[in-house]
């Protein structure tokens, strides 16, 4: 198994470079592939404000990708979840980190607008200190 980085999937996504595009090919065709959160992450940003990828846009590419039978997360249940709350309207990055947090009680943030897409998506309360 390999891992990769965002660039990797980015090219794969994106296709704006037919090289890039074809070496991160083959390396989704030939190998059992490992995408680690923090990319999962980067990638989200890097596609939505150097690509200007909408939210459904950015969801879509992620399922399908991530559905591959070669592909692994360190908790695709978790990503899956994020990407859900995603599309219901929460940011990508809020949604991931709550995803993660959900066997706690509480979240704690200053963003309104977190506070706010978040409320009764899962027991783990998003709140304001």
């Amino acid at each position: 198994m390999i891992a990769i980085d965002t660039n990797i999937v980015v090219r794969f996504l994106t296709r704006d470079d037919e090289l890039q595009f074809q070496k991160s090919l083959g390396l989704f065709e030939n190998h059992d592939v490992y995408i680690p959160d923090t990319v999962i992450l980067e990638s989200e940003w890097v596609l939505r404000y150097a690509y200007d990828f909408k939210p459904v846009s950015i969801s879509e590419a992620f399922t399908k990708l991530f559905g591959l039978p070669n592909i692994y997360l360190s908790n695709p249940i978790l990503v899956a979840q994020a990407i859900q709350w995603h599309i219901q309207g929460l940011d990508f990055a809020d949604a991931l980190h709550l995803s993660q947090s959900q066997q706690y009680n509480q979240f704690f943030t200053f963003d309104n607008k977190f506070l706010k897409n978040a409320k009764g998506l899962c027991k783990c309360s998003v709140l304001e200190p």
